[in-house]
């Protein structure tokens, strides 16, 4: 663990917790597999899509430069602690699930064993199940028929002959 570092993703986030250790570790484990120094990420090269929403994502985004508005995090929820890492360049990936905690434990020590205990015991470590997300894309923006906003082409919905955003389109549910 580099601490400078890992007092960065405190700082970032606003506090020392579980989910930042899982978030910075899964950093540290995916540039030891792929073969990236963790101190010299290239801008977009690394892709990370996580499949949750919790601390973590805070320390991917401090160390690997991974956001949602670069298009380089991609956000497919799943509600798993799991995240997958692409590199670009080498086409090398890698998806890193984490182990069960005991939440109960004191926080620093989970903490500790986090940032500390062999990566095989904190991932399981595996292949992605899809392949690596296409480079971020810029899309048109229509105007809502509905509510007057813009919206981008391809979340907009036709409804009775109207272009309308998300929001203001009324999803037909089956009865039956």
């Amino acid at each position: 663990m580099i601490e400078e570092l890992w007092r960065r993703c405190i700082e970032f986030h606003g506090h020392a917790c579980g989910g930042l250790a899982i978030g910075y570790r899964a950093c540290e484990v995916a540039c030891d597999i792929l073969g990236i120094d963790l101190e010299r990420i290239e801008d977009e090269d690394l892709v990370c899509v996580t499949e949750n929403d919790s601390c973590g994502i805070d320390a991917i985004q401090c160390l690997l430069s991974c956001t949602l508005g670069k298009g380089n995090m991609i956000m497919r929820m799943r509600g798993k602690p799991a995240y997958s890492f692409f590199d670009r360049r080498t086409s090398r990936s890698v998806r890193l699930v984490a182990a069960k905690f005991d939440r109960s434990m004191d926080k620093e020590k989970l903490i500790d064993m986090i940032l500390n205990d062999p990566a095989e015991k904190v991932f399981r470590i595996c292949e992605p199940k899809f392949d690596v997300p296409e480079k971020a894309r810029m899309f048109a923006s229509v105007v809502c028929e509905g509510c007057c906003e813009p919206v981008r082409e391809d979340l907009a919905r036709l409804q009775n002959g109207r272009i309308l955003c998300l929001d203001c389109f009324t999803e037909y549910k089956d009865r039956w």
